[in-house]
């Protein structure tokens, strides 16, 4: 179908192979590229308006997808997975899921495996690994990673969830919320204080296990969009997580998450111009196919220029954020670079998607269009993985100011 038109199938979710080639990617990442958009148009597009409608998506998509090698990209061979540390691969996913209209969502996967599942290979011992990346490769195994409590957003150190050691156990007790995966999750990486006199270093995480006893999920809370994606509250009330789940040193959990959460910020940026770049696409279809005052409206100067500036916001955005993704790759990306990139790239996100909405009149207001969608997908890009203030932030600190 397409999805610009006021007639037709509207109820169907398009999806195409991305016309996105750069330099930036190498054939395999193209021919990767293809293989997704295949597995997106069997697997996810007919089903995908009907998740939206029941607020999650099923576990089984993400076997599914694991299957295919599309989870567990950078799990070692050994362990099932791809082996390959290339984020370019990460990135494709992103822009095909963007392409089809499902970017806003991305069904858990890309938090699976851009967001989560760097913790587990870099901080797995070696039991560790044996127990779960086989699972996280092939999406037997869904993951999620609980940071944010209902006080306590942003300001990582001041978590009020506790772990106390007591022999070969953590007791754990507080709640987490805005958890996504968090009702389809089978591991969840828990920050938790284990020492509450400090905070910074008194932070470390453990791997809670889908069935332990004192674990409960709370509602799945109903979102402004984001609709098919689950995001949870999560309670703990002395759950006795064995010592054995605890992944990396104790106290060390400030360390490791901020040193992940440039890449988590990448993620969000790839998908923001992804997205945008989507919604791009979609608009100029539709301004080509509708018509007003006996021309189409693309005919119209204010189309045009409006167009022409969305266009060029989205590319030059781009090719920042290829270049941060270049960095990742070879180990060479700051914080900072992170930053810009996500704060950029969410708030072009939702400029453009606001822009090209306005060109679809009345029609854009309907959620059975992807524009209405994407709207709604995209007012939360600036929020999580960390406001866009805190982002500006951590800007001015590599300014020395």
């Amino acid at each position: 179908m397409r999805t610009g038109a006021h007639k037709g199938a509207r109820t169907t979710v398009a999806v195409m192979s991305s016309a996105v080639s750069r330099a930036h990617f190498e054939p395999e990442h193209e021919a990767f590229r293809e293989s997704f958009a295949a597995f997106v148009a069997k697997e996810l597009a007919p089903d995908y308006l009907q998740w939206e409608r029941d607020g999650i998506a099923p576990r089984s998509i993400f076997a599914k997808a694991g299957e295919y090698g599309f989870t567990g990209m950078s799990v070692p061979e050994q362990w099932g997975g791809g082996g390959v540390r290339d984020f370019r691969f990460n990135q494709v996913i992103a822009e095909v899921l963007a392409d089809a209209a499902i970017a806003g969502a991305g069904l858990g996967i890309t938090l699976h495996n851009d967001i989560t599942t760097p913790y587990f290979v870099e901080y797995c011992n070696p039991e560790q690994a044996a127990r779960w990346l086989p699972g996280i490769a092939s999406g037997e195994l869904i993951t999620a990673i609980a940071m944010t409590e209902p006080g306590t957003g942003s300001d990582l150190a001041g978590i009020a969830t506790t772990a106390v050691r007591d022999g070969d156990v953590y007791v754990l007790n507080g709640s987490k919320t805005f958890i996504t995966n968090g009702i389809n999750s089978d591991l969840i990486i828990v920050a938790a204080k284990t020492d509450p006199t400090q905070r910074h270093t008194g932070m470390s995480l453990l791997v809670v296990e889908r069935g332990m006893e004192g674990f409960e999920r709370g509602r799945n809370l109903e979102k402004v969009g984001m609709h098919s994606q689950d995001t949870a509250e999560l309670f703990f009330t002395d759950v006795r997580v064995p010592v054995t789940n605890r992944l990396g040193d104790e106290g060390k959990a400030f360390t490791y998450l901020t040193a992940n959460l440039a890449q988590e910020r990448l993620s969000i940026a790839v998908t923001g111009v992804a997205s945008a770049r989507a919604a791009l696409k979609w608009t100029i279809e539709y301004v080509k196919e509708r018509r007003a005052f006996g021309q189409p409206i693309s005919a119209f100067q204010n189309t045009k220029f409006v167009l022409a500036e969305v266009a060029t916001s989205i590319d030059v955005a781009q090719a920042y954020v290829d270049q941060c993704v270049t960095q990742l790759n070879t180990g060479t990306l700051s914080a900072a670079a992170a930053a810009q990139a996500k704060y950029w790239c969410t708030e072009l996100q939702q400029t453009a998607v606001d822009r090209c909405l306005q060109l679809f009149g009345g029609y854009g207001y309907m959620t059975e269009y992807p524009i209405a969608r994407a709207y709604a997908d995209a007012r939360i890009t600036s929020i999580y993985g960390g406001t866009t203030e805190v982002m500006k932030t951590i800007i001015a600190k590599s300014l020395d100011l």
